[in-house]
Order: C-alpha cells, then structure tokens, then sequence
C-alpha cells in the first residue's frame, strides 16, 4: 500500500502546487480515520484539495456552503411524503458522501453546526429514531477564515474536538506562486485527475496505520504532552481522553506514510501543534501555538 500512497501524494500534487506537508496532513487525518480543519484565509486552495482527494480515491463528494439560514436537514436529509406510495420517504443530506466539504463551517448557526456532531464521530446520521451509516471511509473537511469574524459562531469544544488535525495550507513562496501562473495554460483541474486508490483500500490503509508499533517510552511521551495541557497554568481547558486517542492514531499513521512500520518521536513532536492547539482554551492574552510549543520544550523527549 505504500506504493499506492505515493502515487495519491503525486495525484494530489498535480493540482496542488507546492503544498506537500498540507498534503501528508490531510492524508494522515484521512487515514487515521479522523477529520481535518482547515484555518486558512479564502483563495489558497482548500476548497480544490478536498475535490481533487476525493477524485483520488474514486469517492464521492459533496460541498455545504454555510450560512446563517442553513438547517439541520440541509446537511443530514429529511423525510419528505411520497403521495404515490403514501409514506413518508428519506432525501439524503450532503453528508451521505465519502469526502464531505463544510465550507465557512462557523458561519453556520450551533443548531447547524451540531448536525455534523453524530456522523463525524459515529458515521451515521440519526431521524426520527432510524439510525442510517454514510458511506465508508466518511472523511469531512471544514474550513474557516481566521481574519474575518463578523457574523460567526465560534465552534464549540466539542465541535473542535472531533476534528484529529487543524492547519492552514498558507501562502505559496514566489516561485510556487509563479509555477502556478505558468500551469493556467495546462492546468488539471480535479475531475481531470485518474483515482489511483478505491474507497476499501482507503478502509485498508486505514487498518494498516492502526497496527504499527508505538513503543511504551513513546506512548508515556505523548501522553506526558497531553497531560500537561490539563495542568497548565495559561490553560483553561486541556487536551480530552479523546483527542489523546486522535494524538495515537495520528502518529502512528504519519509513521506509516513515512514507509515506517514504527513510530519517532520525532512524528509526536511535528504532529502535537496540529493535534492539540486547537483542542485548547488558552488563557487571557495567549496563543494556543504557543503555548503547545512551551509544553514541547519542557516535556523530556524519551531515548
């Protein structure tokens, strides 16, 4: 399979200039069977990684716009009545995809917002007392634009909680920016692009990350991490049971993408500010990076 990976990192690429460490971010998000958020400013391409993933993996995609007047059932579907068979019938949502855009997921109301809580944990969406399962592997991408907050709504903790990895794809250096000019002429858009991997290989590789070896000195070591985001002093608010779960799977799937059967602490080290800072209530007048980054010079690494 770590064959079949590198060819997705080269289809990715194509339409994705000069982002290969956003690109590995996704992949472990994708592949440690969590969810990705997406804190960037608008134009810098989120919206084409999640299309051109999907294409990559033979699955299917769906985009939410949100905005204030969106509902509940616009996202997960609702029961409508079917006058020829005299029942009510289900119209699917949105979330019935394999990779899910949320696009500006806090300009959607908490009410909205809270219809994504059930299906990005347990992949399936609850009406009326029938539970039904999305397709697998269930992958959502959220973004949100760090700039600009008038008329939002800030995620809640538990909202935050559920996403494994946050970053930004950033800025591209000049000559990145400049290669992008110069492919306008020839540009492959995502649905030029050839899926090089299926959904059930995805679930695979899936497998195959939550198998490899994290030794005991380098489980102590991340949880020493998480641990001390709960006693900290500019802390309000820790690192959850679950989002040490997510640290796990995270760095076991970085280590798996970096053709390792076992896992550095090195991955504990590049992955906690992804991982962690954005699971944290900081105090008055801190930075959540920041604040990971002193944890990570005072924690001991083990050897």
């Amino acid at each position: 399979m770590g064959d079949r990976v590198e060819q997705l990192v080269a289809n990715l690429s194509k339409t994705i200039v000069g982002k290969e460490d956003a690109i590995r971010l996704v992949l472990v998000a994708l592949f440690s069977g969590g969810h990705a958020l997406l804190e960037d400013v608008p134009g810098v391409g989120k919206t084409l990684l999640a299309k051109s993933l999907a294409r990559c993996i033979d699955g299917t995609f769906q985009r939410i716009q949100c905005t204030p007047d969106l509902l509940p059932s616009d996202i997960t579907g609702t029961n409508i009545w079917n006058p020829s068979s005299g029942e009510f019938q289900f119209l699917a949502g949105p979330v019935f995809a394999h990779v899910l855009l949320a696009d500006e997921i806090n300009r959607a109301t908490p009410r909205t917002q809270s219809a994504l809580l059930e299906v990005m944990e347990e992949q399936q969406v609850t009406l009326d007392g029938v539970s039904r399962p999305v397709p697998k592997p269930f992958f959502a991408i959220a973004t949100q634009n760090p700039v600009e907050y008038q008329g939002t709504f800030p995620l809640p903790e538990a909202q935050m909680d559920r996403f494994a990895l946050s970053f930004s794809l950033g800025y591209p250096g000049e000559a990145e920016e400049l290669q992008m000019l110069q492919r306008l002429s020839s540009q492959v858009r995502p649905e030029q692009l050839q899926p090089c991997i299926t959904p059930a290989e995805v679930a695979a590789i899936q497998q195959q990350c939550a198998q490899v070896r994290i030794d005991v000195s380098i489980q102590q070591y991340l949880l020493a991490l998480v641990r001390a985001t709960r006693t900290h002093p500019d802390i309000t608010l820790g690192v959850s049971p679950r989002g040490a779960v997510a640290f796990h799977r995270a760095v076991q799937t970085l280590a798996f993408l970096c053709d390792r059967d076992y896992v550095l602490p090195d991955d504990v080290k590049h992955l906690a500010p992804h991982v962690l800072a954005h699971r944290l209530i900081p105090g008055s007048g801190h930075q959540a990076l920041d604040l990971v980054a002193t944890i990570l010079e005072t924690v001991p690494i083990p050897t």
